[in-house]
């Protein structure tokens, strides 16, 4: 029984003849099936939309501007507001009971009351950024509960898609803008 020639990666039998040349029905299709070939083999490949559908910057999917109010709040301005609405929620919490054990309690009702109402937490409203539905209304009592519920988890806020928006404002249809 006689070995079958093998590619260059060992994965399957080589598209050429016993001379080591391509055949005749494979040399115009062996550029074009590389892909597919790697692709058979096990490593998927990614690719890219087309240049004209691709966003060139975080919200431009969603109809808002690229810069100045009504554009996708950055990173470093969410954090700004969840450390102060953090710091808050502690002090209050100390204040009424003595006990840091309640911050997050403090926390909590702080983030869902003020964003169902007005979009606004402290922090946010100190950094200039706010909370409103996809289609620019209000987040309401019921988005809220979802947004605040997953925001408490930790992790899928951080886990943010090309709008820099994160699971739980994926799941309440929220976005995070400049004010």
């Amino acid at each position: 029984m006689a070995k079958k020639p093998r590619n260059r990666r060992g994965a399957g039998p080589a598209r050429s003849g016993a001379s080591g040349r391509p055949t005749p029905a494979s040399a115009g299709a062996a550029s074009a099936a590389a892909p597919a070939s790697r692709a058979a083999a096990g490593t998927a490949q990614l690719t890219t939309p087309p240049a004209a559908e691709k966003s060139t910057y975080p919200g431009q999917e969603l109809g808002l501007p690229e810069r100045g109010p009504g554009s996708v709040a950055s990173m470093p301005r969410r954090i700004l507001a969840l450390f102060i609405d953090w710091l808050l929620s502690m002090l209050i919490a100390y204040w009424l009971t003595h006990s840091q054990f309640w911050t997050i309690v403090v926390f909590a009702i702080e983030v869902y009351v003020l964003t169902a109402t007005t979009g606004f937490t402290v922090g946010k409203r100190l950094v200039g950024i706010r909370t409103v539905r996809t289609n620019g209304g209000l987040v309401g009592f019921r988005w809220a509960l979802v947004r605040t519920a997953i925001l408490l988890t930790v992790i899928p806020p951080l886990l943010t898609d090309r709008d820099l928006r994160g699971l739980h404002d994926r799941a309440s249809d929220t976005v995070v803008i400049r004010a």
